[in-house]
């Protein structure tokens, strides 16, 4: 596999290239950072992206929401010390084809490598089940979007919604960004105030009469 690390940890990152090109496969580009991830990714399109949770400038969770939406076609890992339900939750939510602790046998992490190559989830018996037991769960009782939420960008992609533009190529073009990231925020948007449609967010938007530009 052509593979991508990012971790902001140069020790670790040596040690992982030469376990993997030991192993036959290519680590094409290294990052410090999710942003840097997301940047190397668009540029080499790798296989399979080995993502590190908590990295500075932008997080794991948040590189790999942002990373899927782009390049959908791109599997990623994380490969994490956190042990976290949460944080396990969040990464496969983004998007994951996996999450591998930091602490594995190369035998089983090369063999959770290759189901991820696959198109299978790649997860540790002990993490499936905690998967499972998160599933399980009944549904909590839904609370009110909060549009507070919403960052200065995705205000201002609403902003525009609400005021008639609502396609990608006509949001890109007035905000100056890619169709791909103009996808990414609406994507945020409809997630964060739980909603399924461009058409459900302007009608929130214009119900609440939200004040976008604050």
């Amino acid at each position: 596999m052509r593979i991508l690390i990012a971790d902001d940890h140069a020790l670790f990152r040596d040690g992982l290239r030469s376990l993997l090109q030991s192993h036959g496969h290519e680590v094409i580009g290294e990052a410090r950072n999710g942003r840097q991830a997301i940047e190397l990714a668009l540029q080499l399109h790798p296989d399979l992206v080995l993502m590190d949770i908590q990295m500075p400038e932008l997080d794991g969770v948040s590189a790999t929401r942002e990373l899927t939406a782009q390049l959908p076609d791109v599997k990623v890992v994380a490969l994490t010390a956190s042990e976290q339900n949460e944080t396990l939750f969040d990464a496969i939510k983004a998007g994951a084809q996996g999450y591998l602790l930091k602490n594995l046998e190369a035998e089983e992490f090369f063999a959770l490598l290759d189901r991820a190559s696959a198109g299978e989830p790649a997860l540790t018996p002990n993490l499936a089940r905690k998967l499972l037991q998160e599933f399980a769960k009944p549904a909590a009782v839904p609370t009110a979007p909060d549009s507070d939420a919403l960052t200065d960008r995705e205000r201002e992609v609403l902003e525009l919604m609400v005021e008639g533009v609502t396609s990608n190529r006509k949001l890109a073009n007035r905000l100056g960004l890619s169709e791909n990231t103009v996808k990414f925020h609406v994507r945020n948007i409809l997630d964060k105030l739980r909603l399924h449609t461009r058409a459900e967010a302007v009608g929130y938007a214009m119900r609440r009469k939200m004040d976008v530009k604050s």
